[in-house]
């Protein structure tokens, strides 16, 4: 049962994982459940789990949907956190398949006869503003309005060779939800400094933080690169003082659920964490009053009566354009009174040898192995 209503519910459903009742019962308790070897009724299962080193898929003939069979026999996995190593591998046919190949090694791939491949999907990439702590800076909107417009994000698009898109909000500026919102952020450093000097922060007495981000990460891109980028830039465009405390990726998922002060945040006024943006359940995981952390995902503390308003509209209601209504509202408030610094979104490359055919990029942080084939 659910303690309020949700429309988005079947959005949220989709996140309800649940284990095989034989093998639940065969463990005893949830903590020996994954200790037993995968069940499952997909197209692959799991063979062979090597922590740290790979995962190995095999097809499973007795898939349910004749129709969504897997053409290859097996699929291994291997975590390669440096992207140059991923380049390395590709380019040696130790690996068929590299996701986030680097944006200086694209071309060469390209030239080479690899198969590079990209699509917009609903990912963010920001900051998120440390708004509750005792001596956040970003407790006054103008300074959050600030950084927004401080941020080149042309120039870092460019130094990924085009593999991402400029974010100007949670949602893409082409989303039909995106709304209608006063601030359309753009580099504009002479505004954006502007507004840091209307909250106290001038040359003579600069805005200066600390940015918790990792080296490597799900959805987190390039994220040593693209951080020097930022800090170079809010550097020379407005004057902005930003120090990095480079930390392990599920470490800085964990400090996201932690309250503004935690001693594991080291003092950081932000924390650098990619971000589904796909539907509004995850847009109310994010920045719901009742989600702030410790108990959800709200690191910002971030409460707006106007937004608060229109989630419980659009959770509320059962017309499809009085919900698309209140999103739109929902996310202009997102965009003008930011939890976040918006900086790029996605477009998820992949690099492939030419013998990895029937990959479609999918909208989506889901991909189907099923129409891929090997020739």
């Amino acid at each position: 049962s659910t303690t309020s209503p949700a429309s988005y519910f079947p959005y949220m459903a989709v996140y309800l994982l649940f284990t095989s009742p034989a093998s639940f019962a065969k463990a005893g308790d949830w903590a020996k459940v994954a200790t037993l070897p995968a069940a499952g009724t997909g197209p692959f299962r799991i063979t062979k789990v090597v922590p740290r080193e790979r995962v190995e898929l095999a097809r499973h003939d007795g898939y349910w949907d004749a129709s969504k069979k897997a053409k290859v026999d097996t699929v291994v996995l291997m975590p390669v956190p440096e992207a140059n190593a991923r380049l390395a591998a590709l380019r040696s046919g130790q690996v068929d398949w590299i996701e986030v190949p680097p944006p200086d090694g694209l071309a060469s791939l390209k030239a080479a006869g690899f198969t590079i491949t990209t699509g917009s999907y609903p990912h963010v990439w920001p900051w998120f503003y440390n708004i509750g702590a005792a001596n956040s800076p970003f407790k006054d909107v103008k300074v959050r309005q600030a950084l927004n417009y401080c941020v080149d994000r042309d120039g870092l698009v460019s130094l990924l060779s085009g593999t991402a898109e400029p974010s100007a909000g949670w949602l893409k500026a082409s989303d039909p939800n995106f709304g209608s919102p006063v601030n359309r952020y753009k580099f504009d450093p002479a505004k954006g400094k502007a507004m840091l000097a209307e909250a106290g922060f001038t040359a003579a007495k600069p805005l200066s933080f600390k940015v918790q981000i990792s080296s490597s990460g799900s959805g987190q891109m390039l994220p040593l690169p693209m951080n020097e980028f930022l800090q170079q830039n809010l550097k020379e465009a407005c004057g902005v003082n930003v120090e990095f405390d480079v930390i392990e990726w599920q470490l800085l998922l964990n400090n996201a659920r932690a309250v503004p002060d935690a001693p594991g945040l080291k003092g950081a006024m932000s924390l650098n964490i990619s971000s589904p943006s796909s539907d509004v359940g995850v847009m109310a995981r994010y920045f719901a009053a009742a989600n702030a952390s410790p108990k959800g995902f709200n690191f910002e503390q971030f409460n707006d009566p106007e937004f608060e308003t229109a989630l419980q509209t659009l959770a509320e209601a059962t017309d499809p354009k009085v919900i698309s209504a209140a999103t739109r509202k929902a996310h202009e408030r997102l965009v003008d009174n930011p939890p976040w610094l918006y900086i790029v979104h996605d477009l998820n490359p992949r690099a492939m040898s030419t013998k990895v055919k029937g990959f479609v990029s999918p909208q989506s942080w889901f991909v189907d192995l099923t129409t891929v084939s090997m020739q």
